[in-house]
């Protein structure tokens, strides 16, 4: 382009905003929601048979909630009644709750649009209920938080919860598109920076044509490195009090648990570059260690343990990369819950069984009465023995014996379950009765083996 030539936005009679300027008309211009929007889907059949019910639209910023409530109002032949939860009061919503009863009385209805409704308190949240369960209102309310955590129980059963996605690529480049020819002219970027563009919208639609926007003043063709230079990509998606943040670190936690280090790699990375507390992260890793690898690899846990001191010692960036390097090691690692299965099956044994005592020949006995009372007697001390193994019995007297650490094949514990199918023929040998547990290993009280399982996260 020389000098002379025409900015990329003509002049323009309007002073609106692009973003307004391309608001979609009908649902059918609406990109990325065709799941809701399209004639056989949930909301399309609502349009269509003119029946509109109260919902909660659900959705990142940028998806077209604003925009989708608005149309349904128009389709629908209702009043558009906008609010927002940031900006309103109880006051302003009698005013419309009013209007609206008013309207209501020629056969004229109203939607409610209420912008960030999750904003609005628990009370605030039950007002509405006597008017959208009459019908006098058809409330729509726009958040991008999960309604489950967010809203009242009572209102969400009132209300149909409808889940908007962030823009993909096609529907990113669908509203690049329609930028361009309602400017009149192609942006000016190489094929890599497009795609840089549509990166740096991150899904939201309203973002990326402002950032079209501000590439008004260019003149000259740009490369992805000149497009970073002129525009500011936006803050990744996260909030570390909300939903993303327990999201992102628990796919980090089943990342590790299934051993997939690439993931679990992405993930740290997604939260780290969202602004996580690294120390958040390396807590959860000590965690993971316990749980889910424990015995399996013994040193899993000095590992987790080390990455925190060396983040603590270091700080970002550098001691980020020990975090790092303690993702990699849990992920390859081999996993067990035993130790975790082992210590539920144990709290719920000593909730049943009461106060029992330990059985006599474990106690000490330092004083004459204690050895009178028979505390200590018969007790042998282990290392002594023959076999390094006395056999005795450690549980209560009134309480059967019981198994509750159940060791796995996996890394280290295959060597501890040999060690306990000894100790378990040993011990039967030593009382001279019972079955033989022979060599499958200990099992529980029912007689089954752990095949393994999830503990949740």
């Amino acid at each position: 382009m020389s000098e002379d030539s025409p900015a990329l936005f003509g002049a323009d009679e309007s002073t609106r905003p692009l973003a307004d300027r391309l608001r979609p008309t009908t649902l059918a211009e609406v990109v990325g929601q065709e799941h809701l929007l399209a004639p056989e889907s949930p909301i399309g059949r609502m349009v269509s048979e003119h029946r509109l019910a109260s919902m909660v639209l659900w959705g990142p910023p940028g998806c077209g909630k604003t925009t989708i409530a608005r149309l349904l109002a128009e389709g629908t032949d209702l009043v558009f009644e906008p609010l927002s939860a940031t900006f309103s009061g109880v006051a302003d919503l009698r005013k419309v709750f009013l209007a609206a009863q008013k309207r209501r009385e020629v056969g004229q209805g109203t939607l409610l649009f209420v912008d960030e409704i999750h904003r609005f308190n628990r009370a605030q949240q039950d007002s509405f209920l006597p008017y959208v369960e009459d019908g006098t209102i058809v409330l729509v309310g726009a958040t991008t938080e999960n309604p489950s955590f967010e809203l009242n129980g009572a209102l969400l059963s009132r209300c149909q919860v409808f889940v908007l996605k962030r823009l993909d690529e096609t529907a990113l480049t669908t509203v690049v598109e329609r930028a361009e020819e309602a400017i009149g002219n192609a942006l000016p970027l190489d094929a890599q920076a497009r795609q840089s563009l549509l990166a740096m919208a991150d899904g939201d639609g309203r973002y990326l044509l402002n950032l079209i926007e501000m590439l008004s003043t260019v003149h000259e063709p740009l490369d992805p490195a000149g497009l970073a230079q002129l525009v500011q990509q936006r803050a990744p998606q996260y909030d570390k009090s909300q939903e993303g943040h327990y999201n992102l670190i628990s796919a980090l936690h089943k990342s590790m648990r299934g051993s997939d280090p690439d993931a679990a790699l992405y993930w740290l990375a997604r939260m780290l570059d969202g602004g996580e507390d690294p120390l958040f992260i390396a807590r959860r890793l000590v965690r993971f260690a316990n749980e889910d690898i424990a015995i399996a690899d013994p040193q899993a846990v000095h590992q987790a343990l080390a990455a925190w001191d060396v983040y603590e010692r270091l700080g970002s960036p550098e001691g980020e990369l020990a975090i790092a390097q303690c993702v990699v090691y849990l992920a390859t690692a081999p996993k067990s819950i035993a130790v975790y299965r082992g210590m539920n099956r144990a709290m719920r044994a000593a909730k049943q069984s009461g106060s029992l005592m330990p059985p006599a020949h474990i106690l000490n006995a330092p004083t004459k009465l204690m050895k009178d009372l028979g505390y200590g007697e018969g007790y042998e001390y282990d290392p002594h023995t023959e076999a390094g193994f006395s056999g005795q019995n450690y549980f209560p007297d009134d309480m059967p014996r019981q198994t509750f650490y159940e060791p796995t094949d996996s890394g280290e514990e295959r060597l501890i379950a040999e060690r306990m199918r000894r100790w378990a023929r040993l011990r039967h040998d030593s009382a001279g009765d019972g079955p033989d547990p022979g060599d499958d290993g200990p099992r529980s009280t029912d007689g089954s083996r752990s095949t393994g399982g999830s503990n949740g996260d």
